[in-house]
């Protein structure tokens, strides 16, 4: 029996498909099944049914996995208090960042890290809030930059980076151009631009919706917030725009403050909050509040 092809078999029962688990260990699929089928030999049974659209564990492979995932964990805490008596900071950190980021210095802060730790691998990926939280969760990732609409998702520790008023941002011919301030009751006549389901930004405005008994007319979608704020530029509707990006561009946007309820929302450092964090995570977390969270200057 080989750790490989208990890692391999975790991400099979994990991912309910051979394909998406070869994708995610960066494997080849053949390959992936191949060991499982080694390891059902080894042990005598099958641990995964094949037969439906999903791959899905038997009654022994469900027994067997949580001492795959201990054994796993028991390698992977052994090497890292070798790591730690010896100092060396090696092997990989997994960093992840909303699609929609406004400009951070993430560039520099991993620049930064790879110079101090030339020997650990960097992996950067994108994607919205709710997916990047799983993966911090799973492990899959070791910090990201997430979107945060209220508390803190359960089992994951965040630090604000930006707090601010998301506001709803119209062109300066638009009917509401005279306004500085709307009701979000007020807004159910128009036609909304936001991000899509997942970000930060929309948890905050379906939440206060929610709370006022408001369904929300959206008329545009898009995973880019300067493209959410050419669309208003461009007089196609009311854009949900955080208020750093909604007042920078005087002449070509309007923002109107959104009351009863107020819209804020979160942008966040974020990090699992229990679990073990190997030597080189806990350097990029030092390294990432270091840089997006510099000390006051007296």
């Amino acid at each position: 029996m080989e750790l490989r092809q208990l890692e391999y078999f975790i991400a099979v029962a994990e991912e309910a498909s051979f394909t998406r688990a070869a994708a995610k260990l960066h494997v080849a699929q053949p390959g992936v099944s191949a060991q499982i089928r080694q390891l059902e030999r080894e042990l005598g049974q099958e641990l995964l049914d094949r037969s439906g659209r999903s791959v899905r564990l038997t009654e022994v492979g469900a027994a067997v996995l949580p001492y795959a995932r201990a054994t796993i964990e028991s390698v992977s805490g052994a090497r890292l208090v070798v790591d730690e008596f010896t100092g060396l900071l090696r092997g990989r950190v997994a960093v992840g960042v909303v699609t929609s980021c406004p400009a951070l210095d993430l560039p520099e802060l991993l620049a930064e890290f790879h110079r101090d730790h030339p020997a650990v691998e960097i992996t950067l990926s994108e994607a919205n809030s709710d997916e990047l939280i799983r993966s911090l969760r799973t492990g899959h990732l070791d910090a990201a930059i997430i979107g945060l609409a209220g508390a803190d998702p359960p089992g994951i520790a965040t630090r604000a980076i930006v707090d601010e008023s998301i506001l709803a941002t119209v062109s300066p011919d638009h009917p509401l151009a005279d306004r500085t301030e709307i009701s979000l009751d007020a807004l159910r006549e128009w036609g909304l631009m936001s991000l899509p389901k997942g970000t930060g930004l929309r948890g905050a405005l379906d939440e206060a919706c929610a709370e006022i008994g408001l369904v929300p007319r959206i008329a545009f979608e898009a995973s880019d917030l300067n493209m959410l704020a050419q669309l208003a530029a461009r007089g196609l509707g009311v854009a949900m725009l955080p208020e750093s990006m909604a007042t920078t561009r005087p002449g070509e946007l309007h923002p109107i403050t959104v009351s009863r309820p107020h819209l804020r929302g979160r942008l966040a450092l974020a990090w699992r909050a229990d679990g073990p964090v190997g030597p080189a995570a806990r350097a990029l977390l030092s390294s990432a509040r270091t840089v997006l969270f510099p000390a006051p200057v007296d």
